[in-house]
């Protein structure tokens, strides 16, 4: 199952972090969710994950993971971990780190660049992918198993 939406500006990005993080809180799941985000330099990842981190109440700087390969949000309802691969060398410094211990049924975890951790990571439950639209944004998200689905279907209800 597939979902498109045209974002106009970094406003409207953050507006729709904010829905597809009620889609995914609506859609609960044992084992957590895992999303793969794609999209070029300066697409718009982080402002996506930004407006998902932001509506769950979290006041915070919400910044790239890509000197630091994880940053973690502790919240009420849910555990976040936004990882940024784009620096990773070896995808087995993934296990080093302990990656496993990140996807658990209280976690989301957001991924970006993770063609760059293959064998490492747990397979998605949504794969985005952000392209630039002349001077906005065309988001792609495809669903990879049931759950994906159910997300997709709280999110074209919201």
């Amino acid at each position: 199952m597939d979902y498109s939406i045209y974002i106009a500006d970094e406003y409207t990005m953050c507006r729709f972090g904010a829905k597809l993080m009620q889609s995914i809180c609506n859609a609960e799941n044992a084992k957590g969710t895992t999303i793969y985000l794609n999209g070029d330099l300066g697409a718009g990842k982080t402002t996506l994950t930004r407006g998902m981190i932001q509506s769950l109440g979290y006041q915070g700087n919400v910044k790239s993971p890509t000197y630091t390969l994880v940053e973690e949000y502790h919240l009420a309802q849910k555990n976040i971990y936004h990882f940024d691969l784009y620096r990773l060398s070896d995808p087995e410094e993934l296990e080093f780190m302990g990656i496993r211990d990140y996807f658990n049924q209280d976690s989301i975890c957001l991924i970006e660049w993770s063609e760059k951790g293959n064998g490492f990571l747990q397979e998605a439950d949504l794969i985005i992918n952000i392209d630039y639209f002349d001077d906005a944004r065309q988001i792609h998200i495809m669903s990879q198993n049931s759950h994906g689905e159910q997300i997709i279907q709280q999110l074209k209800h919201t």
